[in-house]
């Protein structure tokens, strides 16, 4: 490349348009790298004060050198000004304050100029290769792409991909899976960021979507949109589950997906090192597809529990260690691709666990409602499970009981009620023992017993609620399960239930199970009284005037 600056018109242009072709870059870009470099080294030469431009015709190879001066009545700077009677003989009309062009002499480069000529070119062309490269593949994330290894740096495996190069980082590969230079390997593009060394290109052979990309290969139905993948988990290299649904009733999902004899999945098999791959149709029934994605594990029983994201499984005692498979990996796939936390007992514990439930409900009922033991189990068995159930549903629903009537459930609602109002006396007073204001009680959806939860966070004034975000109030780390939501009717929202293991919780209330819409109604009152503030001070502004309008009445 040195010798391009000294070249003849021919060779300027030969060189121009073999690197665009060999770096796949307009040729325009090499040219404007030319002008640069030319006009670098012209200004070495000629002094760098001066504005010294370059231009090569990329029809002829016509190299044209000129200087751009500012015609001036007086001289102060002489690389940059010329004056009027200068500028006459370089362009007839010149006027001042005009910017003229004074022609100059092709420069002869020595090494040093035409060395770093060649290092301007080399960066342009490099940066407009890159930018190339960012250009290509910013809009493929998804998509699965063959290349080459390169290499192995560090664990993580490095990938030419003809123009441009991605990497596989360690915890995207496969496991045990040896990478060797030179192989072809096949991944997913995960994503595509600019960087100053140029765009990096992250691969993936462990991401779920990969094995869904892979199935859409081999299976011509989930190309056209026949047959959906619905959900996939995978443990790479050991074990996956999809979940597929078809939209033409005459066509069997999993059938299509396995293929005659398994030549279809065994494809995608062989391309995930062996992985096993269970395929379980889908249901929009969360249970049934529960019960399917625990295959080859016989379900007795399933509760599900939709408010916490939870589902409770009961297997026969001989089913349990295949449910929930070598080291949890069985259930740890299907609760990954339910999108529910699942917990597996078997019968002997289901039951043990409804007798200890029952037990302690009932102790509660008979303790706080101060009722005899038989009408205590009699609730219980109702499906109530905590005093506002009892304080907040309908009458006529706790009438129709078998036993009761309407006196017999008015009077429990009662007590229910007078129980809920002691719970709430004495957070009150725990409350204002810790210092929580009395203005946080008027903020919406807080009960006392979360105020108590909030001093002891040392969140004890409005000033400290606002300061948090929604999610630090109300975020969900993990939910213990409740067997049974609590009602609401027009009286007003149910207290609800204290935590059981507040420390699993994220946000400071995230085991009340308030929502996002609560928790910002919450925050955003907290904050009402900062802008009650600025109103008082924005009327204050106003005093001068209305002072100045009332002394001019009063000298009039």
């Amino acid at each position: 490349m040195a010798t391009a600056i000294s070249a003849n018109k021919a060779e300027l242009l030969a060189i121009a348009t073999a690197v665009a072709s060999e770096k796949m870059i307009d040729k325009a870009i090499v040219i404007e790298a030319m002008e640069e470099a030319i006009q670098k080294s012209a200004r070495n030469r000629y002094g760098a004060e001066n504005d010294i431009r370059a231009k090569l015709d990329p029809q002829t190879g016509e190299l044209r050198l000129w200087r751009v001066v500012e015609v001036v009545e007086e001289v102060e700077d002489y690389f940059k000004q010329v004056d009027l009677k200068a500028a006459q003989k370089l362009e007839e009309g010149a006027s001042v304050g005009d910017f003229i062009v004074d022609p100059l002499p092709p420069v002869d480069l020595g090494r040093i100029d035409a060395q770093s000529a060649k290092q301007v070119i080399f960066q342009k062309v490099r940066d407009a290769e890159r930018e190339r490269q960012f250009e290509e593949f910013k809009d493929r994330a998804d998509e699965i792409i063959t290349g080459v290894i390169k290499s192995v740096e560090f664990g993580h495996v490095i990938v030419n991909l003809g123009r441009a190069e991605g990497v596989v980082r360690r915890d995207q590969q496969i496991p045990r899976e040896a990478a060797r230079v030179g192989e072809r390997v096949r991944a997913l593009i995960t994503k595509v960021e600019r960087n100053n060394r140029g765009p990096q290109i992250f691969l993936s052979r462990a991401a779920p979507d990969f094995m869904r990309k892979l199935f859409a290969q081999e299976v011509p139905e989930i190309y056209d949109g026949i047959i959906e993948i619905k959900a996939a988990a995978r443990d790479p290299g050991s074990r996956a589950k999809i979940g597929v649904i078809s939209h033409d009733s005459s066509i069997d999902p999993v059938g299509a997906c396995v293929g005659m004899k398994g030549s279809r999945v065994q494809a995608v098999v062989q391309e995930l090192q062996g992985e096993k791959i269970d395929i379980i149709p889908w249901s929009d029934d969360i249970a049934t597809f529960v019960v399917n994605a625990l295959q080859p594990a016989t379900v007795s029983r399933v509760v599900l529990d939709e408010d916490e994201n939870r589902i409770e499984v009961v297997v026969p005692d001989d089913q349990l260690s295949l449910a929930i498979g070598r080291r949890g990996q069985n259930v740890r796939l299907a609760s990954q691709l339910t999108g529910h936390q699942i917990d597996i007992m078997t019968e002997e514990e289901a039951s043990e666990k409804r007798s200890k439930e029952f037990a302690e409900r009932s102790k509660m009922f008979e303790e706080e409602l101060d009722v005899d033991e038989t009408l205590s189990q009699l609730l219980v068995a109702e499906g109530f499970a905590e005093l506002e159930e009892v304080a907040y549903v309908p009458l006529d629903e706790l009438a129709t009981i078998e036993g009761f009537d309407e006196d017999l459930a008015g009077e429990l609602q009662s007590r229910a009620t007078e129980a809920l109002e002691r719970h709430e006396e004495t957070a009150r007073a725990e409350r204002r023992e810790l210092g929580v204001e009395d203005d946080l009680a008027t903020m919406p959806h807080l009960t006392e017993q979360m105020l108590v939860v909030l001093g002891k966070a040392d969140i004890k004034t409005l000033d400290d609620l606002a300061d948090l975000a929604t999610d630090e109030l109300i975020a969900k780390k993990r939910e213990a399960p409740r067997r049974r939501p609590s009602a609401t009717t027009a009286d007003g929202p149910p207290m609800k239930r204290p935590p059981q293991r507040a420390e699993d919780k994220g946000g400071v209330l995230g085991m009340y199970g308030l929502t996002e819409e609560q928790g910002n109604e919450i925050i955003m009152a907290a904050r009402a009284h900062w802008f009650e503030d600025e109103e008082p001070a924005a009327a204050k502004s106003d005093e001068p005037d209305t002072q100045e309008a009332a002394d001019a009445d009063s000298t009039q």
